[in-house]
């Protein structure tokens, strides 16, 4: 699971990606799935993009081929969304996640 800034971090890198997986009227299928896990494999962040013809809606198709995939879905924006899954060596880095809570921090009177 992706926390927000690291999700954030993904769509900086996403924004400038083309669409590399694009789902039609036949939907997700096997083909589409190893397709994606290629991609996946090759690149770690994907964006897919879904046409007109498919009849699946994006927050079904985003988790039905990530889950399909292992990986997490990093936005959902109109009709696309990135997909992202760490590499055996990973080449992007996340922002870690904080473990506790900072305190906020108090003003003091000048």
């Amino acid at each position: 699971m992706l926390t927000g800034k690291q999700k954030r971090h993904l769509r900086a890198l996403g924004h400038k990606l083309k669409p590399l997986i694009q789902i039609g009227k036949k939907e997700i299928e096997g083909a589409l799935i190893a397709e994606a896990n290629v991609a996946l494999d090759h690149h770690e962040l994907i964006k897919v993009k879904l046409l007109e013809s498919c009849m699946l809606d994006k927050h079904e198709a985003s988790e039905t081929l990530a889950e399909a995939c292992q990986a997490d879905v990093a936005q959902i924006l109109g009709k696309t969304f990135l997909l992202y899954r760490a590499a055996k060596t990973p080449v992007i880095i996340l922002p870690k996640a904080d473990a506790t809570m900072k305190s906020p921090v108090k003003s003091t009177p000048a």
